[in-house]
């Protein structure tokens, strides 16, 4: 049995499945964070949250890097940790940091960082030859100004250290792009009280169908898992509505997608971990949109090991420790699974969801969940603001997808103003 040390979690599907991973693993895990009523406010009521099967849970500053390391040696004295592990994209470089202090497995520090900003990874995927937009990163508006002229509209302005399509806008002019500058500056500290880097990313608007890579890197050499799709909503944001896993590719545009994933993730030296590389398909062949050196959001790891059976949150629990992950397919059934996402189109308080029973009982659902009623809603800018979901699966062929668009409709959010 090994010990794990869990520096903070998403408050999402991964704060369950990840510590799911650590037990069946035949693991354990201690949780250290700096709020653990975060997480338990996202909990609902009377069900004990997963977290809460840690070992131990340690409070901190996990904001502070310089505290936070002499924190840790101290713990690992006592608890002795086998492995670090996060499924937060803003805990994953000082979770890197402290393993590498620890002298336990991980990816390097530096490459954590580099693919967690994406400027760095934009000029180190540029000097490898991996393609991707052209882009521009901006400390002012009077510089995104200058280099949108260069690039030419219509553009996409996004932060450099913000995750969920949080702030992510499609611009069109300079009306339109000093209205996203100064959304994104109004915006100076992220969610978990950390502050942002005050400049904008901006990169020329790729055309043609978004899909994931789900990678996973070990001693060197990076596996391809399988490629997932992805719809978008919600303009000019870029609000994911939804996934399907396989993509329904030709052969030819998913061995461009596997590959471009894989030259990334070596560009940038990752190792050690599990990552989620989204690529644009464009007429002019895959550009790199982002590298995550961690596993897939929006419940696309569920997809994986519905089609595939290979669990990508126990393969992060795995390369954490040190261990060669369990890469095997296996028989389940199911040709594709997709998820598909309610989004809220108006503003008010949700009375409820008409139709979840009905749909429940659908043939090929495996998954359905909607938010609690009095939940205040508005119209969604970004992937934190779904009302439910709903997963699929189809025995056949690719045809969850569809399934799945066919189920959603069944749900009636019932909004009311005031």
């Amino acid at each position: 049995m090994a010990h794990l040390l869990m520096v903070e979690s998403w408050v999402g599907s991964m704060s369950r499945l990840l510590p799911r991973a650590v037990r069946e693993g035949g693991h354990e895990f201690t949780f250290l964070t700096r709020d653990l009523h975060h997480y338990l406010r996202a909990a609902p009521e009377g069900v004990g949250h997963p977290l809460l099967a840690a070992r131990h849970v340690l409070t901190a500053d996990t904001n502070d890097a310089e505290l936070l390391l002499p924190f840790a040696e101290r713990a690992h004295a006592s608890l002795r940790f086998d492995g670090v592990i996060t499924s937060c994209d803003y805990y994953l470089p000082v979770a890197a940091r402290i393993a590498a202090a620890l002298n336990l497995p991980g990816p390097t520090p530096e490459a954590v960082v580099n693919a967690c900003r994406k400027d760095a990874t934009r000029r180190i995927l540029a000097e490898a030859g991996v393609p991707g937009p052209r882009f521009a990163v901006c400390g002012d508006h009077e510089e995104a100004v200058r280099a949108a002229r260069e690039i030419g509209f219509p553009l996409v302005l996004k932060p450099v250290d913000l995750c969920a399509g949080m702030l992510v806008r499609r611009v069109d002019d300079e009306t339109g792009l000093a209205d996203a500058h100064r959304a994104l500056m109004d915006f100076p500290v992220n969610a978990r009280g950390q502050a942002r880097a005050p400049v904008a990313l901006l990169e020329e608007l790729m055309h043609g169908p978004e899909v994931s890579v789900e990678t996973v890197t070990f001693a060197g050499r990076t596996e391809v898992v399988g490629v997932t799709d992805k719809t978008t909503g919600g303009a000019p944001a870029f609000v994911e509505t939804g996934h399907m896993f396989p993509a329904a590719l030709t052969e030819q545009d998913e061995r461009a997608a596997r590959e471009t994933a894989v030259r990334a993730v070596e560009a940038l030296g990752l190792d050690a971990v599990v990552a989620h590389t989204e690529v644009k398909l464009t007429p002019g062949g895959p550009r790199v949109v982002e590298v995550n050196p961690r596993p897939a959001g929006n419940r696309i790891t569920e997809l994986v090991r519905h089609v595939t059976g290979i669990d990508l949150a126990a393969a992060c629990v795995s390369v954490a420790l040190g261990h060669a992950p369990d890469l095997r397919p296996r028989a389940t059934g199911l040709h594709s699974a997709a998820i598909g996402f309610l989004v809220p189109r108006a503003e008010g308080v949700l009375e409820g969801v008409d139709g979840v029973d009905e749909v429940g009982e659908g043939d090929g659902v495996l998954e359905i969940g909607v938010a609690t009623p009095g939940t205040r809603v508005g119209v969604a800018s970004d992937n934190n603001e779904y009302l439910g979901h709903v997963m699929a699966g189809d025995p056949d062929g690719p045809g969850a997808r569809a399934d799945v668009e066919a189920l959603l409709a069944r749900l009636r959010p019932q909004v009311v103003n005031r």
